[in-house]
């Protein structure tokens, strides 16, 4: 049964919601499952060689009870009669299943601990690697704080789980076990009290799973939102400060810390529930133990010793619960994470590498580009942001796209870089479907200049061969002159090694911008896309880029998307965009002398000059 959609819920009667909410679970669980599998599976003889420590050492704390008794019965009975030796026997023996206790212990904390840093380091990489891997459209809904969630505070979760939990885990199920077949042994009237006093236990046992489940799956979630918070906080530090909206930050952050530190004692109320209930049976379990065994060695019917093993046993016995109750705290929280982490893998990218890419020709003019009644939607479920049109742009063809904000001209770049794939229709580069090039064959040969200019923490040169790593330090300081950008670094405290610092925070924005340039030049593309790239520059360094770029376009096809006519004069060509469409399409001189739209905007532009 498929799940109905936000507006279907009215009609659906309450089995089916719970229905379709058991069947998600289901699902979710799943796939957790899946992914913690693969993430063991390199790892499945350490596993086996961790239930070996596990075995012993619970098959020697499972023994010393038994020492104690043989040594009241029997050993003190030797004793007194003059044989010593059973005591002394059971003395050793218990001194060596402390020894064998504690050795196995090691073995097993120091492998599980080893195995458990493995995964996690594999855990990171996967979802490291498969989020860089994902499309734009996946990054502009899904925002970097949940991202830095799934690999902090989700992983954290996992860590706890694999360095606590699973030591709990295994141990107690070997305790309880072996314990309870040992009591059954040792006595069978004794062993049933014990036993009775375990149902209520799993009946609460059963509850607190589900219960804890949910808890801690409300935990995760809630601290993802104090994360984002926190991140998109950090990340717009500049306007926070600008506009003063310290008090109004502060209390979106205080609702979503009540709102994890709520989720948090809900389970710790979880918590306290199963654990006062095991104590409780455990201790009342006890009492009636010690209260009938008692009579029992009174009327000679049970041995001392037996009871006092039974004692032992029987505290260890409820401890391990607690133990259980510790692995499914921890469990829960997991089970959370790695639902929210197998759900970042599972994404699938919207712009997918083809299965058999095909190579872009290498020999002739390369760099032409064809719209072949190209449609596009962000969604199936969204209005049409570009209806159906045709466009070619020859190699070695500079086109300018002008038109106003949300005109489409930033999603025509796009679709050339192939940030997303049209909804209808092809995009071709030298002839070959943009959906049959490799990423890295077309990554080399489209490059696209942002108004963001991105830069990271490094030296300049370091961002500067981005574009060709490969490249040597006179290729770096040729492309930084190409753009006129070698004169202001060359100024700079250390040159081109001068650390540009976090986003670039060193550098002036024109000085990003041409840092962003001369690494798009340094790639050598045959298409370059130029979106916005000059926005951020003043009059002056425009002037310069603009020289700069009438040599290095030509003979390279170029895409520039920009508000500024004196960056559109450049072109070749110019097209302009009205809702989607192409209503205009010429060389700057042509459209200015047929007065219709882009000779207006060239008039309002001389008139902001004047």
């Amino acid at each position: 049964m498929s799940a109905p959609t936000a507006t279907d819920w009215r009609g659906v009667a309450a089995e089916d919601i719970e229905d379709v909410g058991k069947a998600v679970t289901a699902k979710l669980q799943a796939r957790s499952r899946r992914l913690l599998v693969s993430l063991l599976r390199p790892h499945k003889w350490s596993v086996a060689l961790a239930l070996v420590y596990v075995v012993l050492e619970n098959g020697a704390q499972l023994a010393g009870p038994l020492l104690v008794a043989a040594a009241i019965d029997r050993g003190v009975a030797g004793v007194v009669a003059g044989h010593p030796a059973t005591l002394t026997w059971c003395v050793l023996g218990y001194a060596v299943c402390g020894l064998a206790s504690a050795g196995a212990k090691f073995g097993f904390v120091r492998l599980s601990g080893r195995v458990g840093q493995d995964l996690l380091l594999d855990l990171r990489h996967r979802v490291f690697r498969h989020v860089q891997r994902l499309s734009l459209s996946f990054h502009e809904s899904y925002t970097s704080g949940k991202i830095i969630s799934r690999l902090s505070s989700d992983v954290e979760s996992i860590d706890d789980l694999l360095d606590m939990g699973l030591d709990g885990l295994l141990s107690s199920l070997f305790t309880v076990v072996g314990i309870a077949v040992t009591l059954l042994v040792l006595d069978l009237r004794l062993a049933l009290v014990v036993l009775a006093g375990f149902i209520p236990v799993l009946i609460v046992a059963r509850w607190f799973r589900r219960a804890s489940h949910k808890a801690y799956r409300a935990t995760t979630t809630a601290v993802a939102k104090v994360i984002v918070q926190f991140v998109e906080t950090m990340n717009g530090i500049r306007a926070v400060q600008a506009y003063r909206r310290h008090g109004r930050n502060e209390q979106i952050l205080h609702e979503v810390n009540v709102e994890y530190r709520d989720a948090n004692n809900r389970a710790f109320k979880v918590m306290a529930r199963f654990t006062a209930t095991v104590r409780l049976v455990g201790n009342l379990t006890m009492a009636v133990v010690l209260a009938w065994g008692a009579l029992r060695v009174v009327d000679g019917s049970l041995q001392l010793g037996v009871l006092a093993a039974f004692a032992l046993y029987l505290r260890r016995f409820y401890d391990p619960l607690d133990d259980l109750a510790m692995f499914a705290n921890s469990y829960s929280a997991a089970v959370a994470a790695l639902e929210k982490i197998s759900g970042v893998l599972e994404e699938e990218p919207a712009v997918a590498e083809p299965a058999e890419p095909k190579p872009l020709p290498r020999e002739g003019r390369r760099g032409e580009i064809r719209f072949d009644r190209v449609e596009f939607r962000y969604r199936p479920d969204t209005p049409v942001v570009l209806p159906e049109f045709d466009l070619h742009v020859p190699a070695g063809q500079t086109i300018a796209v002008v038109g106003a904000t949300g005109a489409g001209k930033s999603t025509l770049a796009k679709l050339v870089a192939r940030f997303y794939d049209p909804s209808a229709g092809t995009v071709s580069l030298d002839g070959v479907n943009l959906r049959d090039v490799a990423d890295v064959d077309l990554r080399s040969a489209v490059t696209m200049v942002t108004q963001e200019n991105f830069l990271f923490a490094g030296s300049v040169a370091d961002n500067i061969a981005m574009g060709r790593p490969d490249a040597t330090p006179d290729d770096v300081r040729r492309a930084a002159a190409a753009v006129g950008a070698h004169e202001f670094i060359s100024a700079l405290p250390e040159g081109y090694d001068t650390d540009v610092r976090k986003r670039g925070g060193r550098l002036s924005a024109g000085q990003r911008q041409l840092v962003a340039f001369a690494r798009a030049l340094l790639a050598d593309p045959s298409v370059l896309v130029l979106d916005e790239a000059t926005s951020s520059l003043d009059v002056p360094t425009e002037r310069a880029v603009q020289a700069a770029l009438e040599t290095v376009l030509a003979e390279r096809t170029a895409v520039i998307i920009a508000h500024r006519l004196s960056t559109v004069l450049i072109a070749d060509r110019v097209l302009v965009v009205d809702g989607g469409r192409i209503v205009e399409d010429g060389s700057p001189a042509d459209l200015i002398g047929q007065h219709g739209r882009f000779a207006k905007l060239h008039e309002a532009w001389l008139e902001s000059l004047a």
